[in-house]
């Protein structure tokens, strides 16, 4: 949950978490819908997913027992160099490295690293001082420190430079370059995906869909979502309904891109059941399926006309 998310978005779905699935056999078992369900607001779901099935391997594979050496956690679906130093050193005081972007902020400024940290040879060589500068014991604690150091201290813009420990050694805070250490990546555009989504109502059921297997948001449910028809014109729905109307404008923005859906209301008398993977729900049965946040906000704005 700590990859990509803040500390303070995750504490309230970790412990709604463990409350579900107490252990690893218990999210091994689990319904990868209750898994999006839980995770819900989170994002970059694919998180989510592998989470589940690195538990089915854990039991399978590892007799239920987390791995406690690097090798055999990167075998673990979703779990990187990163992710499998921080469980090895941290759960079992492996010495084992951890380079996430504090730390990678830290060690640049240390080191007096101007080049962009993201290049290869750059990642290389901060791997290679994240692990030479280890101790001997208490690693897990080390680890935790040096993260704790970037994420409070040693921060992006304003580095608090008069309370870290390690300004006597900091190549960066002696040349006054903190502030420009390291490199920042320019900012690019983000395109802006323009959506139409048609809220279809039958007798107090909403006429919703199952996004792929794959991609964005995938497996989870959403009202019937297109691409914006370049004409301005409605697209072809599957059902007969009156004119859609417009009820409203929902904004939403990912790292590489923004998403404005334009929401319409219309309904219909026709009978016909649909077939996977749209289904008729009620917006309380809503509350038990996994949403994508925009379609969380147009399911409130519903509750709301």
């Amino acid at each position: 949950m700590l990859q990509q998310t803040q500390v303070a978005t995750v504490i309230p779905y970790f412990h709604r978490f463990l409350d579900r699935f107490p252990t690893v056999a218990d999210l091994a078992k689990a319904d990868e819908q209750q898994v999006l369900r839980l995770w819900q607001g989170l994002g970059y779901y694919s998180r989510a997913r592998n989470l589940r099935a690195a538990a089915v391997c854990i039991i399978r594979d590892h007799g239920g027992n987390i791995p406690e050496n690097c090798h055999e956690l990167l075998q673990l679906p979703g779990v990187g160099r990163y992710t499998a130093g921080a469980i090895a050193s941290i759960a079992f005081d492996r010495r084992a490295p951890i380079l996430d972007g504090n730390v990678q902020r830290v060690l640049c400024r240390l080191d007096g690293i101007e080049a962009d940290p993201r290049q290869r040879d750059v990642q290389k060589l901060l791997w290679q001082r994240a692990e030479e500068i280890l101790p001997k014991a208490r690693v897990g604690d080390f680890n935790s420190a040096l993260m704790e150091l970037g994420a409070t201290v040693c921060t992006p813009r304003a580095p608090r430079c008069d309370q870290c420990p390690m300004r006597r050694g900091c190549h960066a805070a002696a040349a006054g370059l903190q502030e420009q250490i390291p490199v920042r990546k320019k900012s690019a555009t983000t395109p802006l995906l323009l959506r139409h989504t048609y809220c279809i109502k039958r007798n107090n059921h909403w006429l919703i869909e199952q996004r792929p297997s794959t991609g964005r948001w995938a497996g989870m449910w959403q009202f019937l979502t297109v691409d914006a028809p370049s004409h301005g014109a409605h697209a072809a729905l599957p059902i007969k309904t009156t004119q859609p109307t417009a009820i409203g404008t929902i904004t939403h923005a990912l790292t590489h891109r923004r998403y404005e859906f334009h929401v319409f209301l219309c309904e219909t008398s026709d009978g016909k059941d649909m077939r996977s993977p749209r289904q008729w729900s009620t917006l309380r049965q809503l509350d038990r399926l996994p949403l994508p946040q925009p379609h969380v906000k147009i399911a409130r704005m519903l509750r709301h006309l």
